[in-house]
């Protein structure tokens, strides 16, 4: 079963700066396009970045295009996604996400989960 740990969550003030890893297991074997979701208070869970594993093809939301960065490294089994520029509105829990298809298409479809970070910005 793919398992995946989401870290690097915290409070940063408007404008600032955060990281977010995820380590993933499960997808030794097979490749796993890998994601980030996010969900704010009182809205709906809302597609944010992905990228294919192996391909390095990326997808971003409108929202957050050319302020987050989502990348790899494939020695640790790990995807960050680095935040710039941040707003209150990126204020959401933050979740891995990863699917097992064979290629990466839009929209990104999560299938396995993170337990979700929570990422805090204030005004």
């Amino acid at each position: 079963q793919v398992q995946l740990v989401e870290s690097g969550g915290g409070l940063v003030q408007a404008g600032g700066s955060l990281r977010l890893s995820c380590a993933a297991s499960g997808c030794t074997f097979s490749t796993c396009n890998m994601g980030w979701f996010r969900q704010g208070p009182g809205k709906e869970r809302e597609f944010v970045t992905a990228v294919n594993w192996s391909g390095g093809r990326t997808y971003y939301a409108d929202s957050v295009k050319g302020r987050f960065t989502i990348s790899r490294d494939n020695a640790k089994n790990t995807v960050y996604l680095q935040m710039n520029s941040l707003k209150p509105e990126d204020t959401a829990v933050y979740y891995c996400a990863a699917n097992r298809d064979p290629a990466l298409v839009a929209p990104f479809r999560g299938v396995y989960w993170g337990q979700g970070t929570q990422v805090t910005v204030s005004s």
